[in-house]
């Protein structure tokens, strides 16, 4: 007898029906990649776009305060049921800490949500003290930068629809110099994920 996968799938759907990313990573624990980057995090730490908090629960069996943060109430459950802390919040709305963050975290591509990648992330860095740290994983290398209306489903449930912007690689010194940020390293992963890691001026 064949054994079955008893995991949640999760995808993010473009309003045209589209699969734009489907990925068991985001249900599963954090992967070697995530915890490559989850090493260069100055606490406490700030998830945004937290999804079921794979990052935040990573984090907290290193001891690290962390908080993550989405608007999706099906996978803010998810995050809670692993222990996971969250709130149901959107970044553009009041955070707690604000201004006191050493780290925030825009992985698994969250440097688009709102459409806008250069307002988040100036939204982002005025989360964090002086010399705070953005974590950020990017788009391979591509000259466009497409804007869609997506959502988060968990199980084929929908979350709330949102707009969202992929960033690639090629375009992050752009995005930096625009969001008033510097750029203190970047790298890609064996299995061609792109990262950086930006600062906010002391």
């Amino acid at each position: 007898m064949t054994a079955v996968d008893s995991r949640p799938t999760a995808c993010l759907r473009s309003c045209d029906g589209s699969l734009l990313c489907e990925d068991a990573s985001w249900v599963s624990a954090a992967t070697t990649a995530d915890e490559h980057a989850l090493r260069r995090v100055q606490a406490p730490v700030i998830d945004i776009g937290c999804g079921p908090g794979r990052h935040v629960v990573a984090l907290a069996a290193r001891g690290i305060p962390s908080l993550g943060i989405d608007i999706t109430p099906l996978a803010l459950r998810a995050a809670r049921a692993r222990g996971a802390l969250v709130l149901e919040r959107s970044v553009f709305d009041r955070i707690p800490g604000s201004g006191r963050w050493g780290s925030a975290l825009l992985l698994d591509g969250n440097v688009g949500i709102g459409g806008d990648p250069a307002y988040l992330l100036h939204r982002v860095l005025g989360l964090l003290r002086p010399g705070g740290l953005v974590l950020v994983e990017l788009g391979a290398p591509s000259p466009s930068s497409p804007t869609s209306t997506v959502r988060f489903e968990l199980d084929g449930r929908p979350g709330p629809w949102f707009r969202w912007a992929t960033v690639s690689v090629d375009g992050l010194a752009t995005l930096a110099t625009r969001a008033g940020a510097g750029i203190k390293e970047r790298w890609c992963t064996d299995d061609g994920r792109w990262f950086a890691t930006l600062a906010r001026p002391r």
